[in-house]
């Protein structure tokens, strides 16, 4: 079962590839995962999209020890993605992952039996407007508790980090359900000790104790949100169904 709890993180910021070895790198993808990795104009960008798919794949052959050319991968209309229907383990029945890329990371998250969910952050400084003027843009998406502990975080380099430490933790959450940002970011309100190790969220003004968060400094700036959450009833999203399991038997004391 532990087989099952996955938490990859890669490091691109010293791969240069040249177009040779990008070109070879793709390859091992199916062909209909190209064009969403090629449309990209910047580098930088492509990068992350080719390592965030390898990642997915050679993640399930990993766990799953599914070949690498009978593995099918999904998307949801939000983006999550899945192992399409009929291709699983019987032995982890809710095998699902997560990924998230931003600046010099890319990474990767699985879990058997619980829902997970994971946003990496870049602490990027804006170039044309101030911080308070960039996070005041995104005001809407934070409850009263939050707003307030962001822009009263003292020098602009912590109200930055505190907005996107929230930022990754919410991200984080409506991935894991598979909601993306429509889903409403203001109805999820996290609370923190001070330093950021004992998490808990509130959905709809509701504590929802059954979620497991965790808040990790990856360096030069980066955070990464991983969290997982067992679940009280089946739930399914396009055409995966995940079951109900015991709460002692998802892996709340792992992370990145």
């Amino acid at each position: 079962m532990e087989n099952g709890v996955q938490r990859w993180v890669v490091d691109i910021s010293k791969w240069e590839p040249s177009a040779i070895d990008f070109s070879f790198a793709l390859s091992f993808l199916p062909q209909h995962h190209h064009s969403s990795i090629t449309r990209f104009v910047k580098e930088e960008d492509r990068k992350r999209a080719l390592i965030s798919r390898l990642l997915q794949y050679a993640l399930v052959h990993e766990v799953l020890g599914i070949p690498y050319q009978d593995i099918v991968i999904k998307r949801t209309s939000e983006g999550k993605p899945f192992l399409e229907c009929g291709r699983v383990c019987f032995d982890l029945p809710n095998f699902n992952f997560n990924v998230s890329h931003h600046g010099d990371y890319v990474a990767i998250a699985s879990e058997p039996l619980c829902l997970v969910g994971l946003d990496i952050v870049c602490c990027v400084v804006p170039k044309k407007e101030t911080v308070v003027e960039y996070v005041q843009n995104f005001s809407s998406c934070f409850s009263s508790l939050e707003w307030d502990q962001i822009i009263t975080a003292g020098s602009n380099n912590e109200v930055l980090t505190e907005f996107y430490r929230f930022w990754s933790l919410k991200e984080a959450y409506v991935k894991a359900i598979g909601s993306g940002l429509a889903y409403g970011l203001h109805r999820v309100e996290f609370y923190h000790n001070t330093s950021w190790t004992n998490i808990s969220v509130k959905v709809d003004g509701v504590l929802n104790a059954q979620w497991r968060f965790w808040l990790s400094d990856l360096g030069k700036g980066h955070w990464v949100s991983p969290t997982s959450s067992f679940l009280c009833s089946s739930y399914s999203f396009c055409c995966m169904e995940l079951y109900p399991v015991d709460f002692e038997k998802c892996s709340f004391l792992s992370s990145v």
